[in-house]
């Protein structure tokens, strides 16, 4: 089974809430993740993951570093940190919901497995979870 390269996007807003979709298709349809997706041929990482959260969220942004990477499935998938330029928070194309999540919402989904799998794990290690600002 030959790899397909993705990529996601990593959002906080200035709460510290983490930017998560609800996925409207497989894999992990009705579960909450990043926003991402596909790298089509011949489109840079950078220029992904911009079309992407712009096609699922509705709004513009700027990649900035890599974050890390995680292997599911035939998917490797490369996640940026991401700064909010312009647009309006809006579910669409591949996303049933989009939505600023804080840490205790974030916690709620979790208990109620309503993430998809590895999600939690991979953002704590990578120290990326949503957190409260004072």
């Amino acid at each position: 089974m030959s790899q397909v390269r993705c990529v996601g996007g990593i959002l906080h807003d200035d709460a510290g809430r983490l930017l998560l979709i609800q996925r409207a298709h497989e894999p992990g349809r009705g579960r909450w993740s990043l926003p991402g997706g596909r790298v089509e041929p011949g489109e840079t990482d950078e220029a992904a993951v911009t079309r992407e959260v712009a096609e699922e969220t509705g709004l513009v942004v700027e990649p900035g570093a890599l974050v890390g990477s995680v292997v599911r499935g035939p998917y490797v998938i490369y996640d940026y940190a991401c700064t909010v330029r312009g647009g309006r928070l809006l579910a669409g194309d591949d996303a049933a919901d989009a939505r600023w999540v804080d840490a205790a919402e974030f916690a709620r989904l979790n208990h109620a497995n309503a993430l998809t799998d590895g999600l939690v794990d991979t953002l704590r290690d990578w120290g990326v979870l949503p957190h409260n600002v004072e």
